[in-house]
């Protein structure tokens, strides 16, 4: 079923929305979680979590790429869990009493901040369109998809070593790109 269909599914309410889109993209969205969180059950969950939030987002949103939206969702699903089961015991009691207020306590983010990180998002985007195919692939699976140098190394018939060199000129080039458009110091 193509995206569209499938979107189309979520703005009906209908339930084979979630089936459709965990087997166009479960795939994809549980190696991203199984990256990050590097647990079978934390990643299923997140991956399951992904498909609520998607169930309670469209409608209204009609994402252009239903994939990346999935994507978007699972990786910051992740993230957040991450932090959440790494962050330090000793205050746990205070994480515990901030993450309930999360809710009633509008985003600390000013419309600045909101702004500048748009921008820089574009920006990125930019430097990903002049990067040759090979490359771009190998830097989205590595800081998007946070697949193990190992993994990318031996898709790419490449000895690790020279994979995480090819990651840190490619680090490099993006710091010089964001400074000469005045985006990094």
């Amino acid at each position: 079923m193509d995206d569209l269909a499938i979107i189309e599914l979520y703005h009906k309410r209908d339930e084979q929305a979630i089936a459709e889109s965990d087997r166009k993209y479960g795939g994809m969205c549980r190696s991203i979680a199984l990256h990050l969180l590097e647990n079978r059950e934390d990643a299923e969950e997140c991956v399951n979590d992904t498909w609520y939030a998607a169930w309670s987002k469209m409608p209204p949103e009609r994402p252009a790429s239903l994939g990346a939206f999935l994507g978007r969702i699972t990786r910051n699903l992740s993230v957040s869990r991450w932090r959440r089961e790494h962050a330090q015991k000793r205050n746990d009691g205070l994480e515990v009493l901030l993450a309930e207020l999360e809710e009633c306590v509008p985003s600390p983010d000013d419309v600045e901040a909101t702004v500048e990180r748009k921008m820089l998002a574009e920006e990125i985007g930019a430097w990903l369109d002049t990067l040759e195919r090979g490359d771009r692939w190998l830097f989205l699976r590595r800081y998007w998809y946070a697949d193990p140098v190992k993994e990318l190394a031996s898709a790419l018939h490449e000895q690790p070593n020279t994979c995480s060199q090819r990651l840190c000129r490619l680090r490099k080039e993006l710091r010089m790109f964001l400074k000469s458009k005045g985006v990094a110091q």
